[in-house]
């Protein structure tokens, strides 16, 4: 896999909020609104690009047996860091997302790209694949909030919208609406962003009794036949 292809995997392809269907708690919590939907992801793409980059480097040094705790303690302390650079520079962001920033410390996207990649990967290789997903999460993210505080707000970036404002849709702020916008985009990439299966065919060259048979209608391709059938 080459490097765009590792970078661009967490996009559309692997994203880990319509695809892999992690960090749903923070997604579903913090997308009432795109400032708050992309201080999320900024907050948790330096998380995961620094935890990342440290776990790929001690790779070889962390015990096999201890690993899991050790990516913890790594990541409370980048989330410990991001944290107190919001709060004191951007003190509105962090009321804004309250508990949910520090919770990037138990968030699946972090500990699992740990686990299934930076553990088994360079240091470069673990970077650009926490940007890729890192920015998978941010657009995952700003989607929803832009359907939600768009419609049900009738705002954008804070400042209203004229029409939209007079007839929102108060639901979309709220719980059933968050789940029906994040149902809605798992949809629409289920239907696009996957390629159609494809058919297989059965016959004698496919069969496992072909060759000892030697025979044209080898009856284990009747067999199978038969069997997919009752299915």
């Amino acid at each position: 896999m080459n490097k765009l292809q590792n970078f661009s995997k967490g996009l559309i392809k692997e994203n880990p909020v319509l695809v892999l269907v992690l960090g749903t708690c923070p997604t579903l919590a913090t997308s009432t609104s795109i400032i708050n939907a992309l201080g999320m992801g900024a907050a948790a793409t330096v998380v995961l690009l620094c935890s990342n980059m440290v776990i790929s480097a001690l790779r070889k040094i962390i015990p096999d047996k201890v690993r899991i705790p050790c990516y913890i303690v790594l990541i409370a302390g980048f989330v410990t860091m991001v944290q107190m650079l919001v709060k004191a520079f951007a003190p509105a962001l962090d009321q804004a997302l309250g508990i949910y920033l520090p919770l990037i410390v138990v968030n699946c996207i972090i500990l699992g790209r740990a686990e299934m990649f930076a553990n088994k990967n360079t240091v470069i290789d673990s970077a650009i694949d926490a940007l890729g997903m890192g920015a998978g999460f941010t657009l995952a993210l700003s989607l929803m909030a832009l359907i939600r505080e768009v419609f049900g707000n009738g705002t954008f970036f804070g400042m209203e919208i004229p029409v939209l404002v007079d007839n929102k849709i108060a639901i979309l702020t709220m719980a059933p609406g968050g789940f029906f916008v994040f149902g809605l985009l798992i949809a629409i990439v289920n239907k696009f962003g996957k390629h159609k299966p494809q058919k297989k065919e059965f016959g004698c060259a496919g069969c496992p009794q072909a060759a000892a048979c030697g025979r044209a209608d080898c009856g284990g391709c009747g067999e199978e036949k038969a069997e997919v059938a009752a299915k």
